[in-house]
């Protein structure tokens, strides 16, 4: 396992699909609505070696309540513009497509978070503070400490996909149990 720290450099790009990693250190949330206002008005926060965090956490008060991953692949047209200003990893569940896969080769990765365990991420984060607070509780820009966060690597910077392995490997058993079936039905 690999300890990662915000902001991250170039140890990411040693990382494989399927590693397993921790992370600590600042990283920030971002939905739909955050990738748009920071396209328009510009990234509120140093993208170099930055970790962004597809979520949209339960905030009450200072704490974090719950923090879970949003699906990512909700934001994969609006990436690009991370990545080209620093931004060294995305944090999320279901993987991204593949133009992200490309944008991400020899820059960045992808750090998957299984969903339904909002609660434990929040055990391993605090809240630092918020920008765009005006677009809501969901879709505001959360900085976040995190204290070892476990995650897996998703998607690596040599164009390895742990979530297209998964759906080739899942389509070629659907397609030997279909067949075997069709065989016995002949």
């Amino acid at each position: 396992m690999t300890d990662l720290v915000t902001p991250l450099g170039d140890e990411v790009l040693a990382l494989r699909a399927g590693d397993t990693v921790t992370l600590s250190g600042t990283i920030y949330t971002a939905r739909d609505e955050a990738h748009l206002r920071m396209m328009e008005e510009g990234i509120p926060f140093d993208p170099a070696g930055a970790a962004v965090y597809h979520c949209g956490p339960v905030v009450q008060g200072d704490r974090l309540v719950v923090a879970g991953p949003t699906t990512s692949a909700r934001m994969n047209t609006l990436t690009g513009f991370l990545i080209d200003a620093g931004v060294r990893a995305l944090i999320g569940k279901g993987g991204m497509g593949p133009e992200v896969v490309e944008q991400l080769r020899g820059r960045a990765v992808y750090l998957a978070l299984t969903g339904g365990c909002a609660a434990l991420a929040a055990a391993r984060m605090s809240l630092k503070g918020v920008y765009f607070e005006d677009l809501g509780m969901a879709e505001a820009v959360w900085v976040i400490e995190a204290d070892r966060l476990p995650l897996t690597v998703g998607i690596d910077a040599h164009g390895g996909d742990l979530f297209e392995v998964v759906r080739g490997k899942a389509k070629t058993q659907f397609h030997q149990q279909f067949n075997s079936k069709q065989d016995t039905v002949s």
